[in-house]
Formats: structure tokens, C-alpha cells, sequence
């Protein structure tokens, strides 16, 4: 008996994924101007607009052209020059505010920014090299990425920034991984491209991504399966930041705690605890621990402790998983300052991850995805 498990990504055209590169962007924006500024950067984008609002909080002066400027930049390197939404004539309209002073009180005391919950995930995906995560997760953002760059250095012309993937992995009783069941690719294209035109230049994408012998039966590949996408983007359908956040995780895999990422600098333990959960989760993995692991922790407004830490490594732990807790709390400090300092969260890192997720990834030279590095085995190790 064989199991299937679906994931989807979605490309960085996205209405909602426009939305998350811009607040993201002004995230790096203020923290450029002061480590310790404080974000919490909605956007909204339709037709010809874009709205941000949120609370933000710096010592440093930022313009409101700069910040205008820094969004529209935004929009034109995502590729957006269409007749209903075009980076140099939206309407853009700017409502962001200083922080409520009872949330500093809070922050300024060293605490975390707010109540929650967040889970970190590492798998190891026996015979595939998809950095920790699930299959299914790591192959949608592949295909994507890869659709991306075509379209970008001019080798898939004709198609639009706004796509879409979804794959579904067989697995067999064993939990292994033997095979994809179908693939499902939707990519906003040029008027003048026929339903064939965008399929035979988006297969060729899937075969150099997937595992040598893995291209699903070609009635189980779905490529624009509505016949035609040509209206996309935020002209399409309205976006919102933070409306992608199983995307921006393990894609369905693993429990989310319910707080997105963007646009929050990293005093919100949203973003920050996540990010150190799944480092964690990951060096547990790597460090051969168990072949999986999922970490929960949460945090009181105000309060600089977490409340709770949890592990589960679904009967996989070559070791007790309480030894395996006490490993981390003696080598790690997670209170929100502890998980900033650890991982050099101050710094202008964040653009980066708006799209094809936040894990997974690997660590760029300016400290971006500090959390995928493989730097804390040694150290978990010694403390068993």
C-alpha cells in the first residue's frame, strides 16, 4: 500500500508573494537604517495599487519617497510592467504608524513581542539532497525557481511573474519516497501563446528538476490546466502579506503555529522562534539524531522565557528525546534576544526569503538563512 502527500508553491509574481517582498523589503530597509527598528509591514495589492500599513518603530528618519521608492524598485525587479499593473503608474497609498507604546514596554524589557506559538521541522528524505525538508515542498519550489530564472535570462519568453506548482509524492508502507504521482503547474503567459506554446517549453523545466525516471504519466501532469492565464498578478486577484505561510514552511508537512513572517522584524518571535526551531530541528537531523523532528515552543508578550518547549521524532530518535531537549536548552539561549544574537538576526536579510520559502535554503554571505546552517552538531552532540 503506497501514500500520497501533496505540497504547493507559489512564485514570487504571486499577488500575495508581491505583497510579502514588499513589506520584507521595508523590513530591510529600516533595520538598514537602525538594527534595532521594529517592523510589522502589511501590504495589500490589486489593480493598479498598492496599500501598506502597519506599525513601525526606528531612530533614524525614513522618508516617505524612500520608502515609496524602495516598492516600486520591489515591483520592477519581480517583473511587473503590465497595462493594470505596472510599477511606475500604481496608485500607491502609505498608512504605516509608530508601535504601540504597551508593545515597546514590553520589547524594550527584553521580551518577546508577542504571545504564540511556533514548530520547527527537519526530515530526512532517504536517497534525495532537499536540504531537511519534505520532498514535496522542495520539489514545488525547485520547479518554480527554475521557471523563474528561465523566464529572467530570456530562455522561456512569453511567460508572466505569476505562477503556481503543486506536486504529490508517493511514498510506500516504509515511509519512503518511491515516486511523484502528479504535477500540476499553472504560469501566467503572453496572449500569444497557445495552451501547447506554454507546456512544451514548462515540461522540459519538470524533467530537469525531478529525479532521473520520476516524470509523473503525462495525463497526471497538469500544466495551465483552466487552458488560459493570461490575467495574473495583483490584477488578477487581490494580495495580501502573510497569506502564504504553509508555503513559506514545510508546505502542509508540519504543524504551523499561525503567525507569518514577513514584513516582522526579528523581536517578533513569529518570525525569529521559528527560524531558530527550525535550526535546530535540522542539526538534531543532521547530527543523525533522528530521522525527523518536529519542535514546538511558545512565548508570553512581555515575557523573555519561552513557556514550553516540545519534541516529537515519530519513534526515529536514536536517543531519549528528553535527552535530546535538555541538549538544546544547555547549548542554546532562547529567549528572543538569545535566538537574535545566535543567529545575527539585526541585519538586512529578509527580501531574500519573500519567496520559495523560508527553509530549505542555503545560506547566503550577507547572514541570510543564518537558521539553515549545520554549525550546532558538534555542540548538541557533547551535551548527550
Amino acid at each position: 500500500m503506497t501514500t500520497l502527500f501533496t505540497s504547493e508553491s507559489v512564485s514570487e509574481g504571486h499577488p500575495d508573494k508581491v505583497c510579502d517582498a514588499i513589506s520584507d523589503t521595508l523590513t530591510d530597509l529600516f533595520i538598514s537604517k537602525d538594527s534595532f527598528a521594529r517592523t510589522a509591514i502589511e501590504t495589500m495589492a490589486t489593480t493598479n495599487r498598492v496599500i501598506i500599513s502597519g506599525e513601525t518603530s526606528s531612530q533614524e528618519n525614513i522618508s516617505p519617497s524612500e520608502i515609496e521608492s524602495s516598492v516600486r524598485e520591489t515591483i520592477r525587479k519581480i517583473g511587473y510592467e503590465q497595462p493594470n499593473f505596472h510599477w511606475k503608474t500604481f496608485e500607491f497609498t502609505n498608512l504605516l504608524h509608530q508601535q504601540s507604546s504597551d508593545i515597546a514596554m514590553g520589547v524594550d524589557n527584553n521580551g518577546a513581542g508577542d504571545q504564540g506559538i511556533m514548530f520547527g521541522y527537519a526530515k530526512a528524505e532517504k536517497g534525495f539532497d532537499c536540504c531537511y525538508m519534505p520532498l514535496a515542498i522542495g520539489l514545488a519550489h525547485k520547479i518554480l525557481k527554475k521557471i523563474k530564472d528561465g523566464r529572467q535570462n530570456g530562455e522561456l519568453k512569453g511567460l508572466g511573474p505569476d505562477a503556481k506548482s503543486q506536486v504529490t509524492v508517493e511514498y510506500n508502507d516504509n515511509k519512503e519516497a518511491v515516486g511523484i504521482k502528479s504535477i500540476v503547474v499553472s504560469s501566467q503567459h503572453e496572449e500569444s501563446l497557445s495552451q501547447r506554446d506554454v507546456r512544451e517549453m514548462i515540461i522540459p523545466v519538470i524533467q530537469k528538476v525531478l529525479p532521473e525516471g520520476w516524470l509523473p504519466k503525462d495525463e497526471n501532469i497538469f500544466i495551465n490546466p483552466t487552458g488560459r492565464f493570461v490575467i495574473g498578478g495583483p490584477e488578477g486577484d487581490t494580495g495580501l502579506t502573510g497569506r502564504k505561510i504553509i508555503v513559506d514552511t514545510y508546505g502542509g508537512y508540519a504543524p504551523h503555529g499561525g503567525g507569518a513572517f514577513s514584513g516582522k522584524d526579528p523581536t517578533k518571535v513569529d518570525r525569529s522562534a521559528a527560524y531558530m526551531l527550525r535550526y535546530l530541528a535540522k542539526n538534531i537531523v543532521a547530527a543523525g539524531l533522528a530521522e525527523q523532528c518536529l519542535l514546538q515552543i511558545s512565548y508570553a508578550i512581555g515575557v523573555a522565557k519561552p513557556l514550553s518547549l516540545y519534541i516529537n521524532t515519530f519513534g526515529s530518535a536514536k536517543t531519549d528525546e528528553q535527552q535530546i531537549l535538555k541538549s538544546i536548552e544547555n547549548t542554546v539561549d532562547l529567549t528572543p534576544q538569545g535566538i537574535i544574537k545566535h543567529l545575527n538576526l539585526r541585519r538586512p536579510i529578509y527580501a531574500p526569503t519573500a519567496a520559495y520559502g523560508h527553509f530549505g535554503r542555503t545560506p547566503l554571505d550577507n547572514g541570510c538563512f543564518s537558521w539553515e546552517k549545520l554549525d550546532l552538531i558538534k555542540d548538541i552532540q557533547k551535551c548527550l
